[in-house]
């Protein structure tokens, strides 16, 4: 059972094949910030970063993308929406792997 106060966090890891250009790296980081800024207002906010961590744990994953929705009704809009299937088709062949974990935040 979660409270209302609780936001529902979607975190996306992503380890990019090799062949995958810097420039198409930089254009999948752009697109990923428009989907979740603009194009699904049921995202309430989006962060994102690389992989800094020095303890050797991270499996090849570069880049962390933290999107927080309000229930899992949003989450599940966002999922099910066309510019997120769309997305996900363009973006999965430049993909090595991929994890997704979605929890209710606690203070």
């Amino acid at each position: 059972m979660t409270s209302n106060k609780q936001l529902l966090r979607h975190v996306v890891l992503f380890k990019f094949n090799e062949a995958t250009s810097s420039a198409d790296i930089t254009r999948l980081e752009n697109e990923f910030r428009t989907l979740a800024t603009v194009k699904v207002p049921q995202v309430k906010e989006y962060e994102w970063g690389t992989n800094v961590s020095k303890e050797n744990l991270d499996h090849g994953y570069t880049h962390c993308f933290v999107l927080t929705f309000a229930n899992e009704k949003d989450r599940d809009i966002y999922i099910d929406h066309e510019d997120h299937v769309a997305y996900v088709k363009i973006f999965k062949p430049h993909l090595a792997d991929v994890t997704v974990v979605d929890f209710w935040a606690n203070s």
